[in-house]
């Protein structure tokens, strides 16, 4: 399975031009229209939408997940639990699996056209208002910046773990012990992850704090306004759509 989660699509696009502020408050303005109106018209355009996006993005095939059976297995029992209360109920459950896929594929759209380092950056700007109510906006934007940059690492550490595992002889006692792969991986994954984390913090601690965030940081520009526009023009004529026809 060739999943690419949390990097950037090598690629030349307007959507990969795009400062990452502005992607991360379009895809708020999706959240929040879906939030408040998730008909299925709504849905419709929204979907449409983010198709054209990943076109304009000149995204590969490729770079979509292929989600193993038991994803859409899972999809499908919730969807028949649902029968015995009537057709009402599977509806509205369609609509939400809908919305969780829409506001996933927001997600992937961001990190795919945008390099990770250029999130966190984002954020502090964003939230350069709050600072003036003492809000700790830098900081909680480092803590994002070392999440996304942690989160690939784990990701590494949990396959090695894995492959550790199936080399494992699969006789004795302790094999019969912790024959339960998940908890196995789960555990080992969270004791690596904090002896990383303790030590990240002493080295961070060691270099007199967090420093700065990037040495070039980056800033909204016209095609930055053109697209903010654009979502918000979408957003706009979606939500009239639903309510005159609610």
């Amino acid at each position: 399975m060739s999943t690419v989660l949390f990097r950037q699509v090598p690629v030349a696009s307007p959507v990969h031009s795009l400062w990452a502020g502005t992607k991360m408050i379009g895809a708020f303005l999706i959240s929040l229209l879906l939030m408040f109106l998730p008909t299925w018209p709504v849905l419709g355009i929204m979907i449409a939408f983010l198709v054209l996006i990943g076109l304009l993005a000149r995204l590969p095939l490729g770079t979509l997940p292929r989600l193993p059976w038991w994803f859409w297995a899972l999809l499908v029992a919730g969807g028949l639990i649902n029968v015995p209360v009537g057709g009402h109920a599977v509806l509205r459950y369609a609509q939400v699996v809908v919305f969780g896929l829409i506001m996933v594929a927001a997600s992937l759209l961001v990190a795919w056209t945008t390099p990770m380092s250029d999130i966190a950056p984002a954020l502090a700007r964003l939230g350069a208002p709050l600072r003036k109510i003492r809000v700790p906006v830098d900081e909680w934007a480092v803590v994002v910046a070392l999440t996304l940059r942690g989160l690939p690492l784990l990701m590494d550490e949990i396959r090695v773990l894995r492959a550790a595992r199936k080399l494992r002889p699969k006789d004795g006692v302790l094999y019969l012990a912790t024959e339960n792969a998940l908890i196995d991986i789960l555990t080992a994954a969270m004791a690596v992850s904090t002896r990383r984390a303790g030590e990240l913090g002493e080295a961070i601690t060691a270099r007199g704090g967090t420093g700065e965030l990037t040495a070039h940081p980056g800033a909204p520009g016209r095609r930055d306004a053109v697209a903010l526009i654009v979502v918000t023009v979408v957003c706009a004529g979606s939500y009239a759509m639903g309510m005159s026809l609610t």
